[in-house]
């Protein structure tokens, strides 16, 4: 979402559990800083190992440092308004996390390069990240008692350029080695299944192209979500599965910055039952699996188009 305050997160918390009453979702408010973007966030949740700001990025270190523990605070202070405002509420909630691949592909090991290139270092940041995501689940539900689905969305928008060894190295001039699609799909499922025994349900999201879907169906999530536009003709059948199997398909769709002119919820709404058409599915049989969102970077929009963002696609879920 959105916004460089406190109080603007505030503010988003508010918006989302009144225009969203079937799913809210604990907000990120990327434009307060490195702390309280995705990365951040992914490093205040990981347990056991510790980070730092370095001038190129995050990086992994021996203890904690000033940032890493400006994160974790900011990252309770803002599940604070959560359990203020929430007080009362009853249903699914939504929070998220960055998945380990993406974590990988921006975060640095001590001595420089990104933990992708470190097949050792990879695999113990996962599995912190795994442990952790069982421990931040714990305190939600503590917060929000009413709460009897908690989704995780992980996400990973980095996916794609790992597998396809798209990650720029550190010079910038050569790429990281692509990782076997193996243990590509070993890290994910390691996250899902933490979340899974935590009592969570895990979606993976991404926004970006060419992310390996049938993989990630493959790790066990019980929920895709995508940007409509992102999905290219071999993922029709891998999303068309998943919803006959029963999981979910989250579909970025409403516009996430102001566009010239507002699209209506009754064309929105037409794009997506023609998308169910020509996977040959049925709204009526898989409506209660299926969710409506913006397409990503709903952060970049002045706060007056997100909050329409928001409730255009209550509207058109509510179409369909």
């Amino acid at each position: 979402m959105p916004g460089t305050t406190d109080a603007g997160f505030v503010e988003a918390v508010r918006l989302v559990l009144g225009e969203l009453p079937d799913l809210p979702h604990v907000p990120e408010l990327p434009g307060r800083g490195v702390t309280a973007a995705m990365t951040g966030r992914g490093l205040a949740v990981v347990e056991g190992l510790a980070a730092d700001l370095q001038p190129a990025g995050w990086r992994l270190t021996d203890a904690s440092g000033v940032d890493q523990r400006r994160a974790r605070s900011l990252l309770a202070q803002d599940l604070d308004a959560v359990e203020e405002l929430a007080q009362g509420y009853e249903g699914s909630f939504k929070t998220q996390v960055a998945g380990p691949w993406t974590l990988a592909a921006t975060v640095e090991k001590p001595r420089g390069d990104k933990v992708l290139s470190d097949h050792g270092a990879r695999r113990e940041l996962a599995q912190a990240l795994a442990e952790g995501i069982g421990s931040h689940l714990a305190d939600l539900r503590r917060r929000v008692r009413g709460v009897d689905r908690w989704i995780v969305q992980v996400d990973e928008p980095a996916l794609g350029a790992v597998v396809d060894g798209q990650v720029p190295t550190a010079s910038g001039y050569g790429r990281h080695r692509r990782v076997d699609l193996p243990e590509a799909s070993a890290h994910l499922e390691w996250l899902v299944a933490a979340i899974t025994d935590a009592g969570g349900e895990a979606w993976v999201h991404s926004c970006a192209p060419q992310t390996p879907w049938s993989l990630v169906a493959g790790t066990g999530a019980a929920g895709l979500s995508a940007d409509l536009d992102m999905l290219g003709p071999q993922d029709l059948d891998t999303f068309a599965e998943a919803l006959e199997a029963g999981r979910t398909a989250a579909l970025g769709i409403v516009p996430s910055t102001d566009p010239s002119s507002a699209p209506s919820d009754a064309r929105l709404t037409e794009r997506v039952q023609r998308w169910l058409d020509m996977l040959g599915l049925d709204p009526e049989v898989v409506g209660e699996r299926l969710v409506v969102t913006p397409t990503c970077g709903l952060a970049s929009a002045t706060p007056e188009w997100a909050a329409r963002a928001v409730g255009l696609s209550a509207t058109i879920a509510r179409n369909l």
